[in-house]
C-alpha cells in the first residue's frame, strides 16, 4: 500500500476513534452547580432582616449572620444585602465575641474573634479597622505563647471567673489560620498547632481537649474521633497557609483531602461525627468545598450533585415551592418540607444548612472568597421569605434573659442552641468597614458569564482536532489518487 494511503487510513482511524471517545465522555458540568449556588444564596438573602439573620429564638444571630455573609460573598448574590450585613456585623463585634452586653466584662471569645477576622477579610472590609476594632491584632494577642508547651500557637479565649473555661475547637483554629493568612502573614506556631490536630490517618479531630485536659496531639489521644467538618475546615485553612509560605501546611492539607475523599459516600454525600454522622448538607457542603480547593474536581462535583438533590426547586418543591433555592439539612427534612412547607420552627435549620451547603455548590475555597470571582456576578431578586430593605444602621436587640452560653463560631450541624448575646456595641460607627462595591455585573442571561466554574474536558478542542484529522486524511486520499493517475 502506498505511504499516502497508509497514512490517510491511519489518520481516518484515529479521527474515528477520537470521535467515539468524545461521544463517550460525560457531559460537562459546572454551570449547574453555579446556578444552584445562586438560587440558594438568593433564598438566603431573602431571610435577612435589616442586615442580619435571626436565631431560633428571635433576634439577630451573629454567628449565623456571618455564615450568611460569607455565603453571599462567595456567590456574588445581592450586593446590597451583603453590604448591609457587613455593616451590621461590624457594628456588633463585641455583641458576638464578648459578654459585654451581659455585664460580664473581660471575656473575649477567641474563636469568635478569629471568625470575625476571616469574615471581614472575605467580605472585602478592612480587618484592622472593622467597626473600630483591629481584629488581626486581637487574634494575634489570643494565640498561646511559648510557655503553653504543646498548646503553643492555639487561639484561646480570654476568660474570667464568671465566663467559664475556654472551649475552643479545630473550627476556631482553622478560622484563625484563615483570617491571619488573609490579612497578612500567619504565624508558623498557629499552623503547627492546627497540624497537630491531624491524626496519622489524615483526618482532624474536632476538640483538642479531653476529660483529662489538653491533649498534645491527635495521635496522642487514643480515642480521637476524626471529623469530616473539622477536616474540611482544616484542609482549607492549611491550603491558605501554604499559599502564605507556611512550612508543612501543604503536605498536611493533601493528606487531609485524601482522607476526606475516602469518607465520601456512593451518592457523593458526607456525614459528620457524633449526632451528625448521617448524610447531611452541612458536612457535604464543607467537604465538597474542601475537595474543590484541593483540586479534586471529581469528588467536588459528586458532592455538588448530592447537595442539589436536597435543594428545593420550582419543580420538586410541593408545598415549599415558595422557598425554592433553600437546601434541606437531609433527605428527611426535604420530604417534610415538600409535604407541608417549611414551618417557622424548622426555618432556622434551613438557614444554617443552606449557608454552609451552598459553599459546596459555589466551590470557591474559603481562602479565596473575596479574592476570586464568584461563580457569577449578577444580583438575582431574592426569592422565598421577603424581608424589609436592609439598612446600614444597627438594630438594637435586647439580650435574652438567660445565663450566657458561648456560641460556637461555626455551626456544623443545625443543632438548636441559645443565640449569642444581643445588644448594640457602643462606639462603633454604623457602616464602618464597608467593602467597596464590586465590579459591574455582566449582562444577565448573557452566554459565558464571567467566572463560571467549568469542569470536565474541553470538548470543543477535541472536536476541532478530530475534524482536522478527517480533513487531512481526505486530502491525502485525493493526493494518492492523483499520483496513481499520473
Amino acid at each position: 500500500m502506498p505511504v499516502s494511503r497508509r497514512l490517510a487510513t491511519t489518520l481516518g482511524a484515529v479521527a474515528t476513534t477520537t470521535l467515539v471517545a468524545i461521544a463517550a465522555l460525560p457531559p460537562t458540568v459546572g454551570a449547574a452547580p453555579a446556578d444552584d449556588a445562586r438560587a440558594a444564596a438568593s433564598w438566603l438573602a431573602g431571610q435577612f432582616t435589616d442586615g442580619s439573620l435571626p436565631g431560633p429564638f428571635g433576634g439577630p444571630d451573629w454567628g449565623l449572620t456571618i455564615d450568611g455573609l460569607v455565603a453571599l460573598s462567595a456567590t456574588g448574590v445581592d450586593d446590597s444585602t451583603r453590604r448591609a450585613a457587613t455593616a451590621q456585623v461590624a457594628a456588633h463585634v463585641r455583641a458576638y465575641n464578648s459578654y459585654d452586653d451581659w455585664g460580664i466584662e473581660g471575656f473575649t471569645d477567641g474563636g469568635a474573634t478569629a471568625k470575625l477576622l476571616y469574615a471581614a477579610s472575605a467580605a472585602g472590609a478592612d480587618p484592622t479597622d472593622f467597626g473600630g476594632y483591629d481584629l488581626r491584632a486581637e487574634t494575634l494577642s489570643l494565640l498561646a505563647g511559648a510557655d503553653a508547651g504543646t498548646q503553643r500557637g492555639r487561639v484561646t479565649s480570654r476568660t474570667t471567673a464568671d465566663s467559664g473555661p475556654d472551649v475552643g475547637n479545630t473550627f476556631d483554629q482553622s478560622f484563625a489560620v484563615l483570617g491571619l493568612a488573609r490579612s497578612g502573614d500567619v504565624p508558623q506556631d498557629a499552623v503547627d498547632f492546627l497540624v497537630r490536630q491531624q491524626c496519622v490517618a489524615g483526618g482532624f479531630r474536632l476538640y483538642p481537649d479531653t476529660a483529662d485536659g489538653p491533649s498534645p496531639s491527635c495521635d496522642a489521644q487514643p480515642d480521637a474521633t476524626l471529623d469530616v467538618d473539622s477536616t474540611a475546615m482544616a484542609v482549607q485553612a492549611l491550603l491558605a497557609a501554604a499559599d502564605d509560605g507556611a512550612a508543612g501546611a501543604g503536605d498536611a492539607a493533601r493528606r487531609g483531602a485524601d482522607w476526606l475523599a475516602a469518607q465520601q459516600r456512593a451518592d457523593g454525600s458526607f456525614g459528620g461525627s457524633g449526632p451528625t454522622t448521617g448524610a447531611n448538607a452541612n458536612s457535604t457542603g464543607l467537604a465538597g468545598q474542601a475537595l474543590a480547593a484541593a483540586g479534586d474536581d471529581a469528588g467536588a462535583t459528586r458532592a455538588a450533585r448530592a447537595l442539589a438533590g436536597w435543594q428545593l426547586t420550582a419543580a420538586n418543591g410541593g408545598k415549599a415551592t415558595g422557598d425554592a433555592g433553600a437546601i434541606a439539612y437531609d433527605a428527611a427534612g426535604l420530604a417534610t418540607a415538600v409535604a407541608g412547607g417549611i414551618g417557622e420552627n424548622e426555618r432556622d435549620q434551613w438557614r444554617r444548612a443552606t449557608a454552609q451547603a451552598l459553599l459546596g455548590l459555589a466551590q470557591v475555597p474559603l481562602g479565596r472568597i473575596g479574592l476570586d470571582l464568584p461563580p457569577t456576578s449578577p444580583t438575582p431578586t431574592p426569592t422565598g421569605t421577603a424581608s424589609p430593605t436592609p439598612t446600614l444602621s444597627p438594630t438594637p436587640t435586647a439580650p435574652t434573659p438567660t445565663a450566657p452560653t458561648p456560641t460556637a463560631p461555626a455551626t456544623t450541624a443545625p443543632v438548636t442552641t441559645a443565640p449569642a448575646p444581643g445588644g448594640t456595641a457602643t462606639g462603633t460607627p454604623p457602616g464602618a468597614g464597608l467593602p467597596p462595591t464590586g465590579p459591574a455585573d455582566p449582562t444577565p442571561n448573557a452566554p459565558g458569564l464571567a467566572g463560571l466554574p467549568t469542569t470536565g474536558p474541553a470538548i470543543v478542542g477535541y472536536v476541532l482536532f478530530a475534524l482536522a484529522l478527517i480533513g487531512g486524511g481526505a486530502a491525502l486520499l485525493v493526493l494518492g489518487r492523483r499520483r496513481r493517475t499520473t
